[in-house]
């Protein structure tokens, strides 16, 4: 056997690299945390097997979970299966144990101690390392992934990422913050250095449509374009074992199928083709989760009230528009706009007027915004005073040529009994709306490119209130970014920046409540509705804890994140199926759980 000689120079260096990857030094009075003694939130009587099939609108655009078209709805299914090192209990709220096993807190108050689970594996085997977690940081930072939002949340808010040894990790963030914020704002997600070659400016091409390990209990397993995607269930998941993780992700298999049309995805359901069936809109509650199929007792439906922040739903103006630029015009279309009509009618009552963009938030909300009333005087008298005093034959308000016409896009067809109503009334005072539906794809990008004039969505929550990302100036007049009113205000930035920097909580609740209060005065955002509560329906073979859902379920039918608590009871099933041919009949099921009901409105 032949040995290769090496110049003792080179020796000396590799042996100082090998030094300096392992010479931080954990400090010595650091003390360790677990919460192990967490309570469990599914049922001892779950069983494993069987598959769960669901629906999605619209095919995703891309597999990455960062750059351009990944801010797809689809991305929770992936980011459900990436476990993070740490997360928040769906009911108490306290920290519970992910990849890491404990934590501590560094003197600093902006620096968090993580020790790894060695057992920890990615999807393909390997294992999880304090190598992953430091590269999630170069990876991040990284100007090929095109993603601006984490580019500055990774370079200026995570100051640093050190390593302990292969299982022991420290987070330092930009500024202290109160314990559990740190968890939240500077937590990380593993990024598997292994299977990035290199992130060079090919990579938001290369990596498109690449399934990426995670470390989750589902890995998408099949993928027909346009047509459907597949999860299964990992056999060996490293932490299946885990007390919280017990009883929890139970069935073998998750298929999404695309059905473009929810009224098709409905006749779906009650095929048999589709498990469960979200029944939020009244619509579908009232109209059609009806009949036979429910009298019998082959259909069962939940009401589930639960209580958390609400998902910032609303109107949101581009004021980037020629029109749109012009505040008193944006106050004038709040006014015009009869929200509580389309809430008794259309809605049934079901749904209650959100109120600001923040809500359910405990003190970081501001309690005294309330939304712009309808108010057709109001509306007039603004618009006047503007200088739209002239008006066309149609009734639409005309200045300097211009028309007061305005287009609205929004990606649900279901939603468009609702805008008819407000384009109905918003008329009496001179604003024409031009509904434009879209699908969801085109909705989105629409939205991203900054090229609506009006557009209807809903944001997902966070844990506090998120300010940067949809008003900082930072982010406005550029495609990709969250700040889809454009709105460019320095004293709004300079809070925003304060309430980012602010280590104290009573003052971090003061800039909150002022900054929803410049948010609400600027009147870029038309607050909609908001829903207490989710609803549904599903086959009698899904079985459920006691409680079939926790504080914070947005749906019961979640097979992934903090939920996965139902299965299939496949004895049930194949009993239903022969209920159905044979005109067996069950007990009908309605069913209201409202342990978690919110004691007041926001």
């Amino acid at each position: 056997m032949k040995f290769r000689k090496i110049n003792c120079a080179v020796m000396f260096l590799l042996l100082s690299i090998s030094i300096q990857s392992n010479a931080n030094t954990l400090p010595a009075d650091l003390s360790w945390e677990n919460n192990n003694n967490a309570k469990p939130w599914a049922s001892p009587l779950a069983t494993k097997g069987g598959k769960f099939t669901d629906f999605i609108l619209t095919f995703p655009p891309t597999l990455r979970t960062v750059g351009p078209d990944s801010n797809s709805s689809f991305r929770s299914y992936i980011n459900a299966n990436q476990l993070g090192l740490t997360d928040f209990h769906p009911n108490t709220l306290e920290i519970i144990p992910q990849i890491a096993t404990e934590w501590a807190y560094g003197q600093d108050g902006k620096t968090v101690f993580y020790k790894l689970d060695p057992s920890a594996r990615w999807s393909d085997g390997n294992p999880v390392t304090a190598d992953d977690f430091l590269f999630t940081l170069d990876f991040m930072r990284s100007k090929h992934i095109n993603a601006p939002w984490y580019n500055n949340h990774y370079t200026n808010e995570i100051t640093s990422v050190k390593k302990f040894g292969d299982h022991t990790i420290s987070i330092t963030g930009r500024v202290a913050k109160p314990k559990e914020e740190l968890h939240y704002y500077y937590g990380l997600v593993p990024t598997p250095k292994h299977f990035y070659k290199k992130i060079d400016k090919n990579w938001v091409k290369k990596y498109n449509w690449k399934i990426i390990p995670n470390t989750g209990p589902y890995q998408i397993s099949k993928i027909k374009k346009g047509k459907r995607i597949t999860f299964e269930r990992k056999s060996d998941w490293w932490a299946a074992d885990r007390p919280l993780n017990k009883n929890r992700f139970n069935v073998d298999k998750v298929i999404l199928k695309v059905i473009r049309d929810t009224n098709i995805a409905y006749k779906h359901f009650e095929k048999g083709e589709l498990d469960s069936y979200a029944l939020v809109l009244p619509e579908f509650w009232h109209n059609k989760a009806k009949g036979k199929l429910y009298d019998n007792g082959y259909l069962e439906k939940f009401t589930f009230y639960n209580n958390s922040p609400r998902s910032s739903s609303g109107w949101f103006l581009n004021t980037d528009n020629s029109i749109l630029k012009e505040k008193p015009v944006r106050i004038a279309l709040a006014h015009a706009l009869n929200f509580d009509k389309v809430i008794k009618t259309v809605l049934r009552g079901d749904y209650e007027r959100l109120q600001a963009f923040h809500t359910g938030y405990g003190e970081f909300s501001n309690k005294n915004i309330s939304a712009r009333k309808f108010d057709l005087k109001a509306a007039n008298k603004i618009l006047d005073e503007a200088g739209w005093q002239q008006r066309g034959g149609d009734g639409v308000r005309i200045s300097n040529g211009q028309r007061l016409s305005l287009n609205l896009v929004y990606g649900r067809k279901e939603h468009s009994d609702r805008w008819s109503i407000l384009k109905q009334d918003a008329l009496k005072a001179g604003i024409e709306i031009n509904l434009r539906l879209q699908d969801s794809s085109s909705h989105y990008k629409t939205i991203m490119q900054k090229q609506h004039q009006i557009a209807s969505l809903g944001w997902s929550t966070g844990f506090r209130p998120a300010f940067w990302q949809h008003f900082h100036s930072e982010n406005a007049h550029k495609p990709q970014t969250n700040n889809i009113t454009n709105l460019d205000n320095k004293n709004i930035d300079k809070d925003i920046e304060a309430y980012r920097a602010e280590t104290d909580s009573n003052k971090r609740v003061k800039l909150a409540n002022a900054l929803a209060q410049q948010i609400h005065d600027s009147a870029v955002f038309i607050p909609s509705f908001k829903v207490p509560y989710t609803r549904g329906a599903h086959w009698r073979w899904l079985k459920f804890p006691d409680a079939p859902g926790t504080k914070t379920s947005s749906t019961l039918y979640s097979p992934f994140g903090d939920g996965g608590i139902f299965w299939v009871d496949s004895k049930t099933k194949i009993e239903t199926k022969a209920a159905r041919k044979n005109s067996t009949k069950y007990s009908s099921v309605n069913k209201t759980f409202d342990q978690y009901r919110e004691n007041t409105s926001d």
